[in-house]
């Protein structure tokens, strides 16, 4: 478990992290998002003491991190896909972490087993491609066969196999009872991987809830319908109470209702119904829409087509009520 108790980091004028507070939980994925600037990077080098906090605490297992005798045993991390001597081949990198760290020299074949890389142990890294070093990464991350884990951006390099090994490797992990941390900026992806999701903006904590209740609460959920008898749906709907909006392809849409609710008022009446669909949005859709007050750098407004200015200003709209909610 990794607990954060008023986290917060400083540098001059700049507030880093903001008084960050939350738990990381064994059993599940935790997926950690945010802004581009807001802070995941800092965070998650104090978690490992990396960086030191102007204000606040992180527990490792009830622990600082400097407070850990043979640390890789606790916790493994993924932070930079390179941090390794390019002139020492993967088993050498390896093996130095391991005796560091009292770990058998048998784990470090064993966990290049785990990732694919027996056939490439002799060879120096620094012919390494990026997703080759990214799977040395998490194969160091593994070597201490930690209870924790924690993985910055593990999908960078990798092509599909890859980034299929890998989310089933972070599941299977969380399935064991260990604690799973993964920051990302692929929301398709994290959408697949993380049970969980805590999400930071600016240094501060956005939200910090299960995958679904993050969707449900920060996006548009409604109904979509398609029948060739629409005045006789509408008026059928109005009589119930229920608001239907026109969409720009002879659809209509009913917000906040229960597909099942609708279809079986068409059915009771008689209209026919081409489509009756809910829907909802994406993960990347609720996560624009509570980060948009929350973005660091943003494209110049100009440059944007005049679709997604309107995307963005209906995105920061729905921030400022979610905030006021």
């Amino acid at each position: 478990m990794i607990e954060l108790e008023g986290l917060t980091k400083r540098y001059g004028e700049k507030v880093a992290v903001n008084n960050l507070t939350f738990t990381v939980r064994p059993g599940i994925v935790t997926g950690f998002l945010g802004p581009n600037g807001a802070g995941k990077s800092t965070t998650m080098r104090m978690i490992l003491g990396l960086d030191h906090p102007t204000a606040g605490q992180v527990r490792i297992d009830g622990k600082r991190y400097d407070q850990l005798k043979d640390p890789l045993t606790y916790i493994g991390a993924l932070l930079e896909a390179k941090a390794w001597h390019g002139g020492r081949s993967a088993f050498n990198h390896l093996l130095c972490l391991a005796q560091s760290n009292g770990i058998a020299t048998r784990r470090v074949r064993e966990v290049l087993e785990t990732v694919g890389l027996t056939a490439v142990a002799k060879k120096k890294t620094k012919g390494f491609s990026m997703g080759m070093g990214q799977r040395l990464g998490i194969a160091g991350a593994l070597l201490g066969d930690p209870r924790i884990l924690m993985f910055d951006e593990p999908v960078n390099g990798l092509d599909p196999e890859g980034i299929h090994w890998i989310r089933n490797l972070m599941k299977s992990l969380a399935a064991q009872g260990r604690t799973v941390f993964v920051s990302s900026h692929l929301m398709s992806e994290m959408a697949l991987t993380a049970d969980h999701l805590v999400v930071i903006g600016q240094g501060r904590l956005l939200a910090d809830t299960s995958m679904a209740d993050f969707i449900e609460r920060n996006s548009r959920s409604y109904v979509r319908i398609r029948t060739p008898q629409r005045e006789l749906l509408l008026d059928v709907l109005h009589t119930t109470g229920i608001t239907a909006v026109e969409a720009g392809d002879e659809a209509l849409e009913v917000d906040g209702s229960k597909a099942e609710q609708i279809g079986e008022l068409a059915a009771r009446h008689g209209v026919v119904l081409h489509e009756l669909s809910p829907q909802q949005a994406s993960l990347e859709e609720a996560f624009m829409q509570l980060t948009a007050e929350s973005v660091e750098y943003h494209a110049h407004a100009d440059a944007l087509p005049s679709e997604q200015q309107e995307l963005r200003r209906q995105q920061q709209q729905w921030g400022s009520e979610w905030r006021r909610s």
